[in-house]
């Protein structure tokens, strides 16, 4: 019995002193200074991540060269630029490109599949640009909705273009136009928009049509430009971290193509020797930087604009194709059906990449210029 009574003892006495030893408090306040170490040290981690490299400055030690033309601008950026056509000072039109997302100053879709005789006949020279942080101009980390526009004009008065000159605009770059039209109306002598890049937040949308065109978008850009628009400062971080997909057009996702679209794309890739020039200064000032201020909250409203042409003396053409999935048509035929003097042409059948379709550029260019008709 003595014996059965020991190890009962034992056994609690063991389980006492267990209980005892799990039950020390850490020291006073220790816990505390563990989680705000912790949480200091996450902190700091998000925060790296959310951080961008440094741009990549072309002509500086550490970046890519420098290989073409540029004009230094009033805050010291650089722009560069190519130029196509008859010679600048023999032109009788004069026309300034603006390229799209992810491209360059090569990627001048129309100025590369206009016909001899067009340029020929209509004295015709184009001047294309890299867009800030694109290509081998500088990136502006104080980019906002109206900067380009003001960028443009220094170009056409430092290359001599005249009081008065065209502008192109494809994509993003046609997205571009609108801010042109708003704050240097004056130095326009006519625009053109292809497929522009509509906001989904430009407050005139009715919540209904914006809802709707935006939810036919893929999910993935449904997110991202979310967070474009409502989270800029964390666009780098949800286009770099690998948990979701990020921007479709940065990847060129067929899903987000229209069956025309991935007909043309190897003709429109054929011709992309230059892509690496694309990004080589770093994709946030140029791919990312795009998304914040193309879905951001701009300044002005396009259905807004006052007719830079009320005399007649010039024309706002605005091009889209009924089959776009990337640029919604219903928000073009929105602004089409508001302005009503900003002249109109659907494409049947075609996407987002219908400048590159055979013929195209003639018949946008002779619009702008001459005012062909019936030229859809």
């Amino acid at each position: 019995m003595s014996k059965k009574i020991s190890a009962a003892s034992a056994r609690s006495h063991t389980r006492k002193t267990k209980q005892i030893k799990s039950s020390i408090p850490l020291p006073s306040g220790m816990f505390g200074k563990i989680l705000a170490v912790l949480f200091v040290g996450f902190v700091a981690y998000a925060y790296r991540a959310m951080q961008p490299p440094p741009s990549k400055i072309c002509g500086t030690p550490d970046g890519p060269p420098v290989t073409s033309p540029r004009i230094k601008l009033s805050d010291g950026r650089y722009l560069a630029y190519k130029e196509h056509g008859v010679p600048r000072d023999q032109a009788k039109h004069k026309i300034v490109f603006i390229h799209g997302y992810d491209s360059n100053r090569h990627d001048a879709v129309v100025a590369t599949g206009l016909s001899p005789e067009v340029i020929d006949s209509l004295g015709v020279y184009i001047v294309s640009i890299d867009r800030p942080g694109y290509g081998e101009s500088d990136p502006n980390p104080k980019r906002t909705v109206k900067s380009l526009a003001f960028d443009v004009q220094e170009l056409a008065d430092q290359l001599g273009l005249g009081s008065k000159f065209y502008v192109i605009g494809f994509s993003m770059g046609g997205q571009a136009v609108w801010t042109l039209l708003k704050y240097i109306p004056h130095r326009l002598a006519g625009a053109a928009l292809l497929a522009p890049v509509t906001n989904y937040w430009w407050p005139n949308f009715p919540a209904n049509l914006s809802k709707e065109a935006f939810s036919h978008q893929l999910p993935q850009d449904i997110w991202n430009l979310r967070v474009a628009h409502y989270l800029p400062w964390l666009t780098y971080w949800w286009n770099t971290q690998k948990f979701f997909p990020a921007c479709s057009a940065a990847a060129y996702n067929p899903g987000a193509l229209s069956s025309q679209d991935l007909e043309l794309m190897p003709k429109y890739r054929a011709n992309r020797d230059f892509y690496a020039q694309v990004r080589q200064q770093g994709q946030h000032e140029s791919l990312y930087r795009d998304l914040m201020i193309g879905f951001g909250t701009w300044e002005f409203d396009p259905v807004d604009l006052e007719n830079p042409f009320p005399n007649k003396e010039g024309s706002v053409q605005l091009w889209q194709g009924d089959e776009d999935k990337l640029v919604p048509v219903t928000l073009q035929r929105y602004i089409a059906q508001r302005q009503p003097w900003i002249q109109y042409h659907e494409i049947a059948g075609a996407g987002h990449m219908f400048p590159v379709l055979d013929g195209m550029a003639d018949k946008i260019v002779k619009a702008l210029l001459i005012g062909e008709k019936n030229v859809s």
